[in-house]
């Protein structure tokens, strides 16, 4: 098939530009010809909560990435709507995950229909965002009248689709292993690379750093009695996406800045390895979610986790086999770490863990989306 895949790409970095990157190769692999159709603004400078939208590493080598999208410009989304229409590629997959973004990505693919030969097919992240703005769901409605078929990586964002459409084809089809960061690293190679105590014991809290994400309930289970007389240590991997000051004055108001390792830069695809590979634990306490990319990286790396009940997290971290599955509080938290210590189920949690990845893979993403024929609804 021809296929084009618009949305984040290298030079952006994150977990949007590394899925879509993932897609193209696994397309490749299969022998069909794809290019990615990414952005050369994507956010206003004045919109980023980050410190840089743009990645240090190399470009992927073997993909055709062309910069063209600008998101706040409408002449522009009718120019590469029709560029990619004259293409007529067999499917237009687009992948959504912020309403900001609709009337960009809306207006693109109804340009491309009127080839009357394109499927448009679109992977939903989130089609109601974690974080509400006005104009959220008109512009959620607006994006979903353009495409043809939806792939949503959570059952819940199945159900939400349910208040835009009814009708449309659909399917469920978890988010993929994220099997591109690197070789699994003995533990003590990893703690070496990290300047960690190779005996310690650590948990691992990974990627951007937002309200949602609930670090703040994971900092108060890090305060918890029995989690400081086993010694257990938090590392915080990822990049403030808000004000930082209200988590600095809470590990100075719990007293627990010994056991808070802070690595609060941008983590680089090159090092992502070091810090999954370093841990015994990952930790994603969320107040709110739908699905992780950083759950898939932890099963890449065959790493028990913690998660709360929330979203679509559940659904594919097995309560008492690979992990534990608390609500999102402090107590249950930590009460859940204790536990893993305690009983001492590493060995048995990641030997589960190695056996439940094989579930996720990037073909079964290829098969869900289907092929330009593929018109079949799945719930």
């Amino acid at each position: 098939m021809k296929i084009i895949i618009l949305g984040s790409a290298w030079p952006y970095r994150g977990g949007l530009a590394a899925f879509n990157e993932r897609l193209a190769y696994e397309y490749r692999q299969r022998g069909d010809e794809v290019e990615i159709y990414t952005f050369k603004l994507q956010y206003p400078s004045f919109l980023f909560p980050g410190k840089t939208q743009y990645s240090d590493e190399p470009a992927p080598k073997g993909l055709t990435i062309v910069r063209k999208v600008n998101s706040i410009n409408p002449l522009n989304w009718l120019r590469v709507g029709r560029e990619i229409a004259r293409k007529r590629p067999d499917l237009l997959i687009t992948k959504y995950w912020l309403p900001f973004m609709a009337p960009c990505l809306g207006t693109i693919e109804r340009r491309v229909r009127r080839n009357r030969h394109t499927r448009i097919v679109s992977i939903l992240d989130n089609i109601i965002p974690h974080e509400h703005r006005p104009g959220d769901r008109l512009f959620s409605r607006y994006f979903v009248s353009s495409t043809d078929s939806f792939v949503a990586m959570s059952r819940s964002v199945l159900e939400d689709l349910n208040l835009f459409d009814t009708k449309k084809p659909r399917r469920f089809c978890p988010h993929p292993l994220y099997d591109h960061y690197g070789e699994t690293l003995p533990k003590t190679e990893a703690r070496r690379l990290l300047n960690l105590d190779p005996d310690g014991r650590y948990i691992l809290f990974f990627g951007f750093i937002r309200s949602y994400k609930g670090l703040d309930l994971l900092l108060d289970a890090m305060a918890d009695r029995r989690i400081k007389e086993l010694g257990i240590r938090l590392i915080v991997a990822g990049e403030f996406y808000g004000d930082p000051k209200p988590y600095m004055e809470q590990i100075e108001r719990l007293g627990i800045g010994e056991s808070v390792v802070l690595c609060t830069d941008f983590i680089p695809d090159s090092e992502v390895n070091r810090y999954f590979c370093a841990c015994d634990l990952v930790a994603q306490p969320y107040k709110s979610a739908t699905q992780s990319g950083v759950t898939q990286i932890a099963f890449h790396f065959e790493k028990p986790m913690l998660v709360t009940n929330v979203g679509g997290l559940a659904e594919i971290v097995p309560d008492g086999k690979i992990g534990y599955v608390v609500e999102p509080d402090a107590q249950q938290i930590a009460d859940a770490v204790a536990r893993y210590y305690d009983e001492k189920s590493e060995a048995a949690f990641t030997a589960a863990v190695g056996e439940e990845k094989k579930k996720y893979s990037w073909e079964k993403m290829v098969e869900a989306i289907g092929n330009e024929n593929d018109v079949r609804t799945e719930m």
